[in-house]
């Protein structure tokens, strides 16, 4: 879109040639966009283009006419009885391409359009106005309809324009003009009727200039917008990039002189060339459509994004996405009294002490609930301790935001040895003040620090643990050991790898918290487990043994038995090998002992045909997994070896079995998040000696999975291609030439047996057990 407006330049500048764009607010051209997918003239209107074919144009150019005039049609009802369309080529003569009453429908105009061939010549546009005068609308309806002149040029035009433009519009022709290329405006608004900033546009936009044309005939011919739309006017600016030729000083030059053998020194000019930005606000009148984001539904911060006139997105923050719209989605369902310990010494700066302020209220927002079971508080220490927010003061998140915010920064010594040992004394006030009364709610304390500590920590933090205080650390790597030494445990310290990434550890903080009084790891859920771990030359032997032992410390967060969980153990590099089925074991120790037999193989990594394997020869009935059990897979692996893994993983997780995907090292995420489906199921961890610090994050997740609703038929426990049909809270399997409750057994004569049927009782009692009385190979019923 081009508008005009008067600007004055130094006489030593002088203008070559011009591009114009149009700028306008973000929002108002998304609901341009809008407008463009919903608004089309609809009334009786006779509309003839006018198309420069000139060699000026060019015949890049010219193609460029063409498209937009296409473009302009769509917002067009083109019918017998509405709007209809013809088009004139000029240059030196002008020719009618097609009459108005040729094309009848819109894709018919949009087809003869794209098969006009350029002419070239001359701009004589003031003879094409003639031709107009001359012959009116070719194919029109006579003047009994209004009638529309679209002029589609570079405005330089051979001789004048002035006199047949505005007779043209004295016959009451509404006139618009369109610049191409680099046009000569003043020409072209000269052609436009009046006001000219709406009849005056710029193809170089054809979205904004189409919805120009509508907005501007809806006030005259058209008198309808889409629901919810209208024409508005809005602040735009037009600006135009000039190249120009400027004084650059005056330098001593020789010039003639009349005396014979003579010379004579003067001042001579001297001119450059440059490009200059000139701009030139102004107002546009535009359809704009209301779009969904209009009403802002995301909550919590999130970013709306629309789809189209009447469907969106919201990008949610870390901790929310509960629903579209970002409610919370997590809560500390878990009762504990809370107490966050924020450095707030020179060592963290006042930016991270902003960024743990900023912390603190996403958490609260995302974690407290109305009636949560939770009390909280804040404490900040530097050289002294304070409590500004008492456990249990803020019963809502609103005051509570409005105590965080009056929190300052202090600035001093870095103390969290003294900061640990007042909390454990002063931080929970219904601590043993009355010996006759007992706070049955556990005692958390959450540090929040990014600096060493200028004093010991091992000591103090010992004493807060012996007081019953359950102690966490939130922190850079760079404090990764002394978070270990104050918490204990590894497993009690929350690494972010840079100032977003804290934010991203807010679902892992609230596990973290709510696992003060949960039984480590899965103790009483059924799991069939299966590890797939990566033993080629691309991890090396020291770093498979890295992941030996993990496998090794996992096992204990399990209860191992037939009963509950079961673990198979599966090694790869181009092919797999089986270390041991998921029933081989039935305790920790002889599990232990195994685990040190899986041999490195040291050559290329196929973790496809590791899926595949643990799909048709590990996670099956005859290999001892238990239907409606739980089954997960945990791929350890550097990355390698990943591309041929997409679609076994898949066809597991069609079959019910979570595929969990650890990656040690650099590696492609997008073929990651394709083996693994969902970043949920992908852990990528950036050194082997990092991977201890995750342990128990990965058997969270595995635990979760381990709660979740099975399908009793997948997958599928019947043997020999028996099929699993589901019944009221059981299965029985079909079986054709087998017999039994899994068709495990071949029938020997007679005609084939019905399905055996597994009643609900029965079958729970079967799956507990582990359904460990089934053979592994097949043997013949005795009859």
């Amino acid at each position: 879109l081009v508008l005009t407006s008067d600007c004055l330049f130094d006489p030593t500048v002088l203008l070559v040639l011009g591009v114009q764009e149009i700028h306008a607010d973000q929002e108002m051209i998304g609901k341009i966009s809008a407008a463009g997918q919903v608004m089309q003239c609809s009334a009786s209107l006779d509309v003839l283009f006018l198309l420069d074919g000139s060699y000026s144009i060019g015949k890049g150019g010219f193609e460029r006419s063409k498209q937009f005039a296409g473009k302009l049609c769509d917002a067009l009802d083109i019918r017998p009885d509405r709007v209809r369309v013809g088009m004139v080529q000029f240059s030196s003569t002008p020719h009618l391409e097609f009459p108005l009453d040729s094309y009848l429908t819109k894709q018919e105009v949009k087809d003869r359009i794209k098969r006009i061939v350029f002419r070239g010549g001359s701009t004589e546009t003031g003879r094409a106005l003639k031709y107009i005068l001359r012959k009116g609308f070719p194919g029109g309806r006579n003047s009994s309809v209004p009638e529309v002149l679209i002029i589609i040029s570079d405005g330089k035009s051979q001789g004048s324009t002035a006199m047949p433009a505005m007779q043209v519009k004295e016959r009451r022709v509404t006139v618009f003009a369109v610049g191409i290329k680099f046009p000569r405006w003043e020409e072209l608004h000269v052609l436009a009727t009046e006001p000219t900033d709406q009849h005056v546009f710029f193809a170089g936009d054809a979205d904004d200039a189409a919805n120009g044309l509508y907005s501007t005939l809806t006030g005259s011919v058209c008198r309808a917008t889409a629901p919810g739309c209208k024409v508005e006017s809005h602040p735009c600016e037009r600006r135009t990039l000039e190249t120009v030729k400027e004084l650059a000083g005056s330098y001593v030059c020789w010039k003639g002189s009349k005396q014979p053998n003579a010379v004579r020194a003067s001042l001579c000019p001297f001119y450059r060339w440059k490009r200059v930005v000139i701009k030139h606000p102004s107002r546009c009148f535009r359809t704009a459509c209301p779009e969904p984001c209009d009403s802002q539904p995301c909550q919590n911060g999130g970013t709306c994004v629309p789809e189209g006139l009447d469907k969106y997105h919201c990008l949610c923050p870390v901790g929310y996405g509960g629903d579209i719209h970002c409610a919370a989605k997590l809560s500390l369902e878990c009762g504990v009294d809370l107490l966050f310990l924020m450095d707030s010494s020179a060592g963290v700066t006042l930016e991270g002490f902003l960024r743990y302020k900023a912390f603190l209220k996403r958490f609260l927002q995302a974690v407290m609930g109305r009636d949560s079971p939770m009390n909280v508080g804040v404490a900040q220490y530097d050289n002294s301790v304070r409590i500004p927010i008492g456990v249990g003061q803020h019963k809502d998140a609103f005051s509570f935001m409005k105590s965080i915010d009056a929190l300052n920064f202090s600035g001093g010594g870095t103390l969290t040895g003294r900061a640990l040992r007042y909390v454990a004394q002063h931080g929970f006030r219904s601590a043993p003040a009355f010996a006759d009364v007992r706070d049955d709610l556990p005692r958390v304390v959450v540090l929040l620090t990014d600096s060493k500590s200028q004093d010991p920590v091992s000591e103090a933090a010992k004493y807060a643990r012996d007081r019953g205080l359950f102690l966490l650390g939130v922190g850079s790597s760079f404090v990764r050991a002394e978070l270990a030494e104050v918490t204990g445990n590894p497993k009690q310290t929350v690494v972010y790898s840079d100032p977003q990434d804290l934010f991203n550890r807010i679902p892992e903080l609230q596990r973290r918290i709510c696992s003060v009084d949960a039984p480590e790891g899965c103790q009483a859920q059924s799991l069939d487990l299966a590890f797939a771990v990566d033993a080629s030359a691309g991890v090396g032997l020291e770093n498979f043994l890295r992941l030996r032992d993990f496998v090794k410390s996992s096992r204990l967060h399990f209860n191992i038995n037939r009963d509950v969980t079961q673990i198979a153990l599966v090694v790869y590099g181009s092919k797999p090998h089986t270390l041991f089925a998921l029933d081989t074991h039935t305790s920790g120790s002889a599990l232990l002992q195994a685990i040190d037999q899986a041999p490195f193989l040291g050559d290329s990594a196929s973790a496809g045909s590791a899926l595949l394997h643990i799909y048709g020869d590990v996670m099956t009935v005859q290999k001892g997994a238990r239907p409606g059990v739980s089954k997960v897979v945990v791929v350890l692996t550097n990355g390698g070896g990943l591309e041929d893994a997409a679609a076994p993983a898949q066809q597991l997780r069609d079959n019910g079995i979570l595929v969990f995907v650890v990656v040690i090292g650099g590696a492609q995420r997008d073929t990651l998040l394709r083996v693994a489906e969902s970043p949920n199921y992908l852990l990528h961890i950036s050194s082997y000696e990092d991977l201890q610090y995750y342990q128990d994050l990965i058997i969270e997740r595995i635990c979760e999975e381990a709660k979740s609703p099975v399908n009793l038929c997948k997958p599928n426990p019947c043997m020999n291609q028996g099929v699993c049909i589901l019944g009221p809270g059981g299965y029985r399997c079909e079986c054709y030439g087998w017999e039994g409750p899994h068709c495990e057994s071949r029938v020997l004569r007679g005609d084939s047996p019905r399905s055996a049927v597994l009643p609900p009782r029965s079958h729970v009692q079967r799956s507990l057990t582990g359904l460990r009385h089934f053979s592994r190979a097949p043997q013949p019923t005795k009859r």
